[in-house]
């Protein structure tokens, strides 16, 4: 396995096409010079991207690995430049106009223009062309729970751990159970629990919620980092003992249409450690 030094978001050049407030915030494009000099061998993760691809012989599907090249076919519809932009750090306005009831004159983006519950695009895949209900992926023997993944808001993905003013708000890697879940298993709010799956195991410390379902395991992921300034460890990301998710949920059960892994549902059983 290669560890790929990544940049942070001030390292690197970033395009922002609008700012997703209001109509006047998302007019704005911007593309926002680096701030601080690239530490050792870090590259942007376009950077590595783009070569990986051309590497890959996918080349033509990604301009060549010319990441200006792309960035001008993005913006060639607002009829800026990257040129442009750089000439302009403060960003540049493109005018824009709201239009309503659209599909009154060209109808719906669907193969039929009209809003469409049954749609042959996923028929013609072979998926149920009618929304029908799938009973989550948790028929695994040994694992009952099921286990479910998210993010703090507290924290932005798997950063910032190693802030004290935000980590005394949130100092472990939590993992929400119901009462009656957490009373089957001798488990109290605060235990350390680890929680196995059948792809592998991870930790993180109990915090009963009444609204949560029975059978539901709500923990979060991202924690890796740690905190000198208030001594709260770190995890490693690839042992049994840390608090990784992504060791513990694997992609067999990934979704038919999207491909996306079941972050959201998979089997898993918790215990409380001593």
């Amino acid at each position: 396995m290669a560890w790929l030094p990544v940049t942070s978001a001030w390292e690197r050049e970033g395009l922002r096409v609008g700012f997703g407030l209001d109509q006047d915030a998302c007019e704005l494009v911007q593309l926002r010079p680096a701030v601080v000099a690239l530490r050792g061998e870090a590259r942007a993760d376009i950077d590595i991207v783009f070569d990986l691809a051309v590497r890959l012989g996918l080349g033509n599907q990604f301009w060549h690995g010319d990441i200006e090249a792309a960035l001008d076919y993005h913006l060639a519809p607002s009829g800026l430049s990257v040129q442009a932009l750089r000439a302009a750090p403060r960003g540049i306005r493109v005018p824009l106009e709201t239009t309503y009831r659209k599909y009154r004159s060209g109808g719906f983006a669907t193969p039929s223009a009209k809003i469409e519950v049954y749609s042959e695009t996923l028929q013609a895949i072979g998926e149920p062309p009618l929304p029908e209900f799938r009973p989550p992926y948790s028929q695994a023997p040994g694992f009952p729970l099921t286990l479910t993944a998210a993010k703090t808001p507290l924290y932005c993905h798997s950063q910032h751990r190693n802030l004290s003013r935000l980590r005394r708000l949130e100092p472990d890697p939590v993992a929400e159970i119901s009462p009656a879940t957490a009373a089957a298993r001798d488990i109290r709010d605060g235990d350390w629990l680890a929680i196995a799956t059948p792809r592998g195991r991870v930790r993180a410390r109990a915090r009963l919620n009444a609204r949560l379902a029975d059978g539901i395991v709500a923990a979060r992921h991202g924690w890796w980092q740690a905190c000198p300034e208030l001594e709260l460890p770190g995890y490693d990301a690839l042992d049994s003992d840390g608090a990784n998710l992504n060791l513990a949920i694997g992609i067999e059960a990934a979704d038919p249409v999207s491909g996306a892994a079941p972050h959201r549902c998979y089997p898993c059983q918790i215990e409380k450690l001593a």
